[in-house]
């Protein structure tokens, strides 16, 4: 079971005690699960630390000692306050792959949102899996894949070529809109559409989009410097103006306002780099172990 560690006080410049690792998922449950991650902190003696995350369009199964709860694509970014000390231990599902434990329910309704695992698991699922914050990190991932092991069906062809997708959005900046995924894997722009509709809740034109401001905010927060009119180009874009207007929908500020935020001392800053890289790193990894 390979682990990735990141320690973000290695990142920024003040140093907030906490570590994020992330965790692959045994073989037989590689189709359903991109990765386990647990953070930890503790913050006894200092002052809080909030922390603005971009996060990347994937379902989580997420448990903290309040709760314990599936969390759908969030179109935006996110605060998490640290304070105290504590642990969230959290399932990265792989895109798709949870809609057959739905049941019935359109995988859109968690957008944005989230529902308690007892919803989507059945009773007493909440209790079993809270025991997980008391264990050592390799115990609660092996208490975590015998509870996954006994509620998902089995693998999913359709779901499989949706990730494919997806890592080609992460990986290949060449592709800007539907039309290139569409050249790329062969298909019919609805047969696209509707993969994305039935598993992932949102359009495949928005996970690109995604993709890409995602990327620049990593750039700003490197302090690179841009060329807005030939990014927003490069992005698909008409025009900056356009650009500009979905960075906004997206983080909430322009991108000039949002580059003046974030610095080396950033919570916005240091999240964004150290997710995007991780990723990076991890879709990189599983390539290279698929040609081996």
């Amino acid at each position: 079971m390979a682990r990735l560690t990141m320690d973000v006080k290695s990142i920024i410049a003040e140093k907030p005690p906490f570590q994020l690792t992330r965790h692959q998922p045994s073989a037989d449950l590689a189709f359903l699960v991109e990765h386990y991650w647990i953070v930890t902190w503790d913050f006894r003696g200092r002052e809080p630390y909030l922390a603005e995350i971009l996060p990347h369009p994937r379902v989580h199964l997420v448990i903290t000692s309040k709760q314990a709860s599936v969390f759908g694509i969030v179109k935006g970014k996110f605060s998490y306050r640290y304070e105290g000390c504590g642990q969230v231990f959290g399932v990265r599902f792989k895109p798709g792959a949870i809609c057959s434990l739905m049941h019935d329910m359109p995988i859109a309704q968690l957008t944005n949102s989230s529902l308690g695992i007892n919803e989507i698991f059945g009773r007493k699922s909440a209790g079993l899996l809270a025991m997980l914050l008391s264990q050592e990190d390799k115990a609660a991932i092996l208490c975590m894949e015998r509870f996954l092991r006994e509620k998902f069906l089995p693998y999913d062809e359709r779901a499989e070529l949706v990730c494919q997708i997806f890592d080609s959005i992460v990986l290949d900046r060449e592709i800007a809109c539907v039309d290139d995924i569409v050249k790329r894997f062969n298909l019919s722009k609805r047969t696209v559409q509707r993969l994305f509709r039935q598993y992932i809740g949102v359009g495949p034109k928005w996970v690109i989009q995604h993709y890409r401001l995602h990327e620049v905010a990593r750039y700003l927060a490197e302090g690179r410097r841009i060329d807005w009119s030939q990014l927003a180009l490069d992005l698909g874009y008409c025009d900056q103006a356009h650009f500009s207007k979905e960075f906004k929908a997206m983080l909430g500020q322009t991108p000039a306002e949002y580059a003046k935020a974030v610095g080396s001392g950033s919570s916005v800053s240091s999240t964004c780099v150290v997710l995007h890289k991780m990723e990076e790193a991890e879709l990189r990894s599983r390539k290279h172990l698929v040609r081996s």
